[in-house]
């Protein structure tokens, strides 16, 4: 079965052919360059960005690999959460092949493929728990099948990512924040003590980071000479950070790492009965280093594999929503021509129908 994929729902605009869980080539355009002028995605310019790059996408993955729309099984676009202008452009984009193909058509959960991604790489027996941290979510999941995902818990207010970058832009930090702290991070010492562990001390299994971005802004106040670095970082590169600058993004990381490592530990043990068999770690987040570092720790201390996808299919990508929609269409599953986009925030909808072209839709 060949599976293509749609991903616009952020600032990535992205398309991958996927065959029997194997990337037969993806393409992808990225927005960074656009957005990092403004600090942060601007909305309204990354559906524009989607819509002049996402023609141009396809005929280039077309010409690369030889195949046309004929050759296509079934087409895979998400459908949310993300930005709802970005992701109506995938959808229609995605809706509109697969009328004039005649090809059945599958809405995928973005956060679902992010968990699933880690397949392409790695054998999964089910059940699994699964973390999914990114700019956007902190969610916890029990993964059953492809097409059932319990979720256990979730970010209360901001996400571990939006944490992140939200620190790095308090430090003068050009956006992206995120991977320039992880960069620092490396090159410093963490104080343990630092930073709090926010919300680990309640008996859920959801998150909040209110808290810590509220620590760290109180130590910046504390420390201005740290706003310096920061700035002067931003002007000369990261070869220039101090080592009290690089021990202040090691602090904040480990506090992050620890706080979703605390979080997972207090799932597998309320999940443990059910037969878990390892831990997905997925999302943009996952690239993390210190993150990799506390999960692969907690793996070890609870005696379960770790799965951890590439750094590639940790961020935004088409491979793997190719990926899970082949995965739902071996089952059967698949949607019509009328199914919404689903902003951020919004809960997506278990309406997954039975896989049909959709001339036997209308």
């Amino acid at each position: 079965m060949l599976c293509l994929g749609i991903e616009t729902s952020c600032d990535e605009t992205a398309l991958a052919l996927v065959r029997d869980g194997k990337c037969v080539e993806s393409v992808l355009a990225t927005q960074m360059d656009v957005h990092a002028l403004f600090g942060g995605v601007v909305p309204e310019l990354a559906s524009r960005e989607h819509y002049r790059f996402l023609g141009a996408l396809y005929d280039e993955l077309m010409r690369r690999t030889g195949l046309s729309l004929a050759d296509v099984d079934v087409v895979a676009a998400t459908r949310g959460p993300g930005l709802l202008g970005a992701l109506l452009v995938g959808v229609a984009f995605a809706k509109g092949l697969a009328l004039a193909g005649n090809k059945p058509l599958i809405a995928v959960n973005h956060l679902h493929a992010h968990l699933l991604a880690v397949g392409l790489e790695h054998e999964l027996e089910y059940p699994l728990l699964g973390l999914l941290v990114s700019g956007g979510h902190t969610h916890i999941y029990r993964i059953d099948a492809p097409e059932s995902l319990a979720l256990l818990g979730r970010t209360l207010d901001d996400a571990a990512g939006e944490a992140c970058d939200k620190f790095a832009k308090m430090l003068g930090l050009p956006y992206p924040g995120g991977l320039l702290l992880d960069r620092l991070a490396q090159r410093g010492t963490a104080d343990p003590h630092l930073f709090p562990r926010p919300y680990t001390h309640v008996d859920n299994l959801d998150f909040s980071f209110s808290g810590l971005k509220t620590a760290a802004l109180t130590y910046l106040r504390d420390h201005p000479e740290l706003l310096e670095e920061g700035r002067r970082v931003r002007d000369a590169g990261t070869d220039s950070a101090s080592a009290a600058l690089c021990d202040v993004c090691a602090s904040y990381m480990l506090a992050v790492a620890e706080t979703l490592s605390l979080k997972v530990e207090k799932a597998f043990g309320r999940e443990e009965g059910k037969g878990i068999t390892g831990i997905v770690v997925a999302g943009g987040v996952a690239a993390n280093t210190q993150v990799r570092a506390a999960m692969q720790s907690l793996a070890d201390r609870i005696g379960k594999p770790l799965l951890l996808p590439s750094r590639f299919l940790c961020t935004d990508n088409a491979v793997m929503i190719a990926h899970a929609g082949e995965l739902l269409a071996r089952k059967g599953y698949g949607q019509g021509l009328a199914f919404p986009a689903i902003p951020r925030g919004q809960k997506l909808p278990d309406d997954l129908g039975a896989l049909r072209a959709p001339q036997g839709c209308v």
